[in-house]
């Protein structure tokens, strides 16, 4: 060690706030963008930038590998399952784990935009719109399961291409960070209507599930705007179906 001596490092691990003490020194000097892991209140406790890049750790993780606990009663609850064939099921199952790999993006792209959110609010607001995709998410995984499927191989890939895709647009300037949440759920809103238009009339745990999503989806576009977003212009959007369409087939599959 240069700029640190052996007494340095013994008392700092001794203190309880020694990696503080130490890495947040360190982090000081690290010129990162305007909002980037800014230290913030939480709980009464000013989190530290430190702090932070922990916490983003442990939500990509608990993203990743852990089942996901929703907080709202599950929109299939009580409704009868339905006597599908092999076919349907398989087909469905598929479709619900495009649904969950998206809500595994959607995820990625709210934790990197609210990391890069230069005004609180818009980040207290995109903080409660991952916290409904988290009960899409875990909808979305009971569904699978009781559909015989599995989730995605892919999800990781996609989940690191999402949180790049939302440090990215936050660094944008928050309008244009919104404008890409907004074009994001209004597309995300097509793809599920057109599942609707695939998945059985009698299935309708499915369906419920679903069509609740796609109502929230709606909600969180017109968050987006009354936030202030931006508009992205034709070739933009069209990158963005693209990108979308390459998930969701690739997905489908594997």
């Amino acid at each position: 060690m240069n700029d640190l001596d052996e007494g340095t490092v013994q008392a700092t691990v001794r203190t309880g706030t020694g990696r503080n003490t130490v890495l947040a020194g360190f982090m000081d000097k690290v010129k990162l963008p305007r909002g980037l892991f800014a230290g913030v209140e939480f709980e009464g406790r000013h989190h530290s930038p430190l702090d932070r890049i922990l916490g983003e750790f442990d939500r990509a993780l608990r993203t990743l590998a852990a089942p996901a606990l929703g907080t709202r009663p599950n929109p299939a609850r009580g409704l009868p399952e339905a006597d599908l064939d092999a076919q349907a099921r398989q087909h469905t199952a598929r479709l619900m784990r495009i649904n969950h790999t998206g809500e595994i993006c959607a995820q990625a792209l709210y934790q990197g935009q609210a990391l890069t959110a230069r005004i609180s609010a818009n980040r207290d607001a995109l903080r409660g719109a991952s916290a409904e995709e988290v009960d899409h998410l875990a909808w979305c995984e009971a569904r699978i399961g009781e559909l015989g499927g599995r989730t995605s191989f892919l999800n990781l890939f996609w989940y690191a291409g999402s949180l790049a895709l939302g440090v990215a647009a936050g660094l944008a300037g928050d309008r244009w960070s919104l404008a890409f949440l907004k074009e994001t759920e209004r597309q995300v809103g097509g793809h599920l209507a057109g599942h609707l238009a695939q998945i059985p009339a009698a299935d309708q745990r499915t369906r419920a599930i679903v069509e609740q999503m796609k109502k929230d989806e709606a909600g969180h576009a017109e968050l987006a705007q009354r936030l202030g977003a931006a508009e992205f212009s034709p070739s933009l959007k069209w990158a963005m179906r693209l990108s979308s369409k390459l998930m969701t087939r690739s997905v489908y599959w594997v």
